[in-house]
C-alpha cells in the first residue's frame, strides 16, 4: 500500500496518523523507530511521539526499502548508511511514478 498525503499539513503528527499514512500498525512504526537510530519523533510530556516532516520523509525511505524493494532491516540500514542520497533519490521516483499511475487509472475510468 503506498504513502497517503495527508490532507492537511501540520508541523507534528501523532503515531495515529502516522500509521493510517503507510497503511501499518503503530507497533511496526514503534519497532523501527527501534532499529533505525535516525529515525527519532520528538515525544509530548505524555510520552506520545509527534513525528515533523523529516521524520515522515524518513519513514517514507524506511518504507521504500522494506516494504517495496523488499529488503531486510539489515539491508535497508546498510542501503542507508553507504548511500542515503541515491536511496532517496529513487524512492522519490517511485513515489512519483506511483502518482502518476493512479492518476491515470483514475482517467481512465472515466472514460
Amino acid at each position: 500500500m503506498p504513502y497517503k498525503e495527508p490532507k492537511i499539513e501540520k508541523l507534528y503528527y501523532s503515531m495515529g496518523e502516522i500509521a493510517e499514512m503507510f497503511g501499518l500498525n503503530a507497533s511496526t512504526i514503534r519497532y523501527w523507530e527501534k532499529n533505525f537510530p535516525h529515525l527519532k519523533p520528538k515525544k509530548n510530556n505524555k510520552g506520545n511521539r509527534q513525528f515533523t516532516k523529516k521524520d515522515i520523509e524518513d519513514l517514507k525511505l524506511i518504507h521504500y526499502l522494506l516494504k517495496d524493494r523488499g529488503l531486510t532491516i539489515k539491508g535497508a540500514k546498510s542501503k542507508i548508511k553507504d548511500n542515503k542520497g541515491n536511496v532517496t533519490d529513487n524512492a522519490e521516483i517511485v513515489d512519483r511514478l506511483q502518482k502518476i499511475r493512479s492518476m491515470l487509472i483514475e482517467v481512465k475510468g472515466h472514460l
